[in-house]
């Protein structure tokens, strides 16, 4: 049996925030995994210039073309990525779909602003460049408010879909994620009505999951998740220590 596995990386993002879980199934399973970049996001591309629909348009074009070479498909998204996974999982006969800070809300104030407070006060000690977070504030703030827009868009176009996925799923969310609130993965877990699905909470992780204090962790969930038999649904707390 032929395994494909369908990796949908985040707005303003690119196949780098799934890059060390795509490569660990890849390279340990020989699966063929696929992480297209979404339209707007290539460095000569301009998010100005795009619409949501060609987003969903180019997850729907990318599962579809897994299924011509392989017997057995998963899907596995992240933030706006996870929306465009949960419809891909509606519409086409997947085995399991995974939703890593699945944007189905957005913007987490209160830990962003601790984070945005953290990040001014290296800046005070003129190390704010060095800072982790600044590459993120700096692409938040200077994208165009035409691609917000339409990542709003593209999040209320696939938000009625959530219904329709019947298949397992995982769901894995960061306790200090500023961008993506813990509420979202709730209203997704809610909201599904699957009977197999789990719900994961990382307590050391912000928005970056497979690049986080608890990427190990959640790498080893997901793998698990994807190639054994599931029992009935769950919540979990994970810690790094």
């Amino acid at each position: 049996m032929t395994t494909g596995c369908l990796c949908l990386h985040g707005f303003t993002g690119s196949p780098w925030e799934l890059e060390p879980l795509a490569e660990r199934l890849r390279k340990k399973y020989r699966w063929l995994v696929y992480t297209p970049v979404l339209p707007g996001h290539n460095e000569n591309e301009n998010l100005k210039e795009v619409s949501y629909k060609t987003w969903i348009y180019k997850a729907d074009l990318a599962a579809r073309e897994l299924f011509l070479h392989c017997d057995q498909v998963y899907v596995i998204g992240f933030s706006m990525g996870g929306m465009l996974a949960s419809y891909i999982a509606a519409r086409y006969p997947v085995a399991k779909v995974v939703l890593l800070g699945a944007a189905a809300q957005y913007i987490g104030a209160g830990q962003l602003m601790k984070d945005m407070a953290e990040m001014l006060e290296s800046g005070i000690k003129g190390q704010m460049k060095k800072h982790p977070w600044y590459p993120i504030f700096y692409e938040k703030v200077h994208t165009p408010l035409h691609a917000v827009r339409e990542f709003q868009k593209a999040v209320k176009a696939v938000t009625p879909f959530l219904k329709d996925v019947t298949v397992p799923v995982f769901i894995g969310q960061g306790v200090q994620d500023g961008l993506v609130p813990r509420r979202s993965a709730q209203f997704l877990y809610e909201k599904m009505t699957m009977p197999v699905k789990k719900l994961y909470f990382y307590e050391q992780s912000k928005h970056f999951l497979c690049h986080g204090a608890n990427s190990e962790q959640v790498m080893e969930d997901v793998e698990n998740f994807l190639i054994d038999d599931i029992p009935d649904g769950e919540i979990v707390w994970k810690s790094a220590y």
